[in-house]
C-alpha cells in the first residue's frame, strides 16, 4: 500500500495485538499517522474492506471450482478485473477514481496507425481532471449514503448515553464465550458505569475485572438501566393487577342450589352414548347445553322408575 500510494494519514483497524503493540504505534506516531481502533466484535466500524473481502471471495469461488490450491494465481488477475469494475456508488471504477483512468487491456495493445502519434496532458490539467474525478466520487458517496441512512434509519429512536449513566451490557456469546456456554446463562450484566464517551456510537465502561477485556463497547450492546428497571416495575404492577382476575373461567352455580360436579370449563362433543356417561360419573365437565340435555334424562328416568 505505501509503495504504490504512499503514506497514509489514517488507518483504520481492529484492535489485534498485532495493531495495539507497542512498535505499531510507536512507528505511526513518530511518521504522523493517526490510528483509529474500532470497537471489539464490531466489523461494521470498516464495513468498505469488508464487502471488497466478500467480493475477492465469491469470485474466487467462482473461477477457481473446486481447486483451492491454485488460489494465490488467480488473485491478481481477480484483483484486476475488480479494479476496473465500475461501482453502482461511485459510478467509477477504483483504479479510476485513484488514478482518473481506466488501465489497459490485452485488446487495447493493438497496433496503432503509424500516422498516430501519442500526446501527453500537462501537469496541470492532469491535476485538474483527477480532482473533479475525487469530486465527483465524493458527492456520489454522500449521496448514496445519505440515502441509505436515511432508508435504514427510518423509524429509529437516536440513543446516547453520557459519563456517569449506568447501562445493561449485552453479554455477546463472541465476545463472553466462557459466559455464553450454556443457553441457560444469563445474556446480560449490570448496572454497569459509562466512565466516558468516545462519541455516540463508543462509550469506555467500568468493567469488573473479572472479565479480563478492553472496556470499549458499541451502543448496540449497551441498555439504559433506569428504563429496564422502570419496564420490570411495570411487569410486576400488571402481575399485581387486581382486575385481572386468575380463577378458572367457570358458570357460577346458585346460592340455594347445591354445587354440581358437572361444569363447563371444557365442553365435550358428540352424542350422549355410554363413554359420556361414564365420563361424567369421573366428573369430566360439559358445556351448558349438555348439561341441560342430560338433566332432562335423568329426570325422565327417575319419572319412569317411580312409576
Amino acid at each position: 500500500m505505501v509503495r504504490l500510494h504512499g503514506l497514509p494519514k489514517r488507518i483504520v483497524s481492529d484492535r489485534d495485538t498485532k495493531f495495539l503493540s507497542h512498535f505499531w504505534r510507536t512507528l505511526w506516531s513518530r511518521i504522523g499517522t493517526k490510528l483509529s481502533f474500532s470497537t471489539s466484535c464490531h466489523p461494521q466500524t470498516d464495513g468498505q474492506i469488508e464487502v471488497v473481502d466478500r467480493s475477492l471471495s465469491i469470485l474466487l469461488r467462482v473461477v477457481l471450482k473446486g481447486n483451492h490450491k491454485s488460489w494465490d494465481e488467480y488473485l491478481p488477475h481477480i484483483e484486476f478485473s475488480y479494479n476496473r469494475v465500475v461501482h453502482s456508488t461511485t459510478k467509477l471504477s477504483p483504479f479510476e477514481v485513484a488514478y482518473g483512468f481506466n488501465p489497459l487491456t490485452p485488446l487495447h495493445l493493438l497496433p496503432f496507425p503509424s500516422s498516430f502519434y501519442f500526446v501527453h496532458k500537462e501537469g496541470v490539467s492532469k491535476s485538474q481532471f483527477i480532482k473533479y474525478f475525487h469530486k465527483k466520487v465524493k458527492s456520489q458517496i454522500e449521496a448514496q449514503m445519505e440515502k441509505i441512512v436515511n432508508s435504514k434509519n427510518k423509524g429509529i429512536r437516536v440513543r446516547s448515553f453520557n459519563e456517569g449513566d449506568l447501562v445493561w451490557l449485552h453479554l455477546r456469546k463472541e465476545r463472553f464465550p466462557q459466559l455464553r456456554k450454556s443457553k441457560l446463562s444469563l445474556h446480560g450484566d449490570g448496572p454497569i458505569q459509562i466512565i466516558k464517551k468516545i462519541n455516540n456510537n463508543a462509550y469506555q465502561l467500568d468493567l469488573p475485572a473479572k472479565y479480563g477485556l478492553h472496556h470499549t463497547f458499541n451502543i448496540t450492546d449497551l441498555v439504559p438501566f433506569t428504563s429496564t428497571v422502570a419496564d420490570e416495575d411495570d411487569n410486576q404492577n400488571l402481575r399485581a393487577n387486581p382486575l385481572q382476575g386468575g380463577a378458572d373461567d367457570v358458570t357460577p352455580t346458585s346460592l340455594n342450589e347445591p354445587s354440581s360436579p358437572i361444569s363447563s370449563a371444557s365442553p365435550l362433543k358428540g352424542p350422549i352414548t355410554r363413554s359420556m356417561m361414564k365420563k361424567i360419573q369421573k366428573g369430566l365437565p360439559l358445556n351448558d347445553h349438555k348439561f341441560n340435555e342430560l338433566f332432562t334424562l335423568f329426570t325422565w328416568a327417575k319419572d319412569i322408575t317411580k312409576t
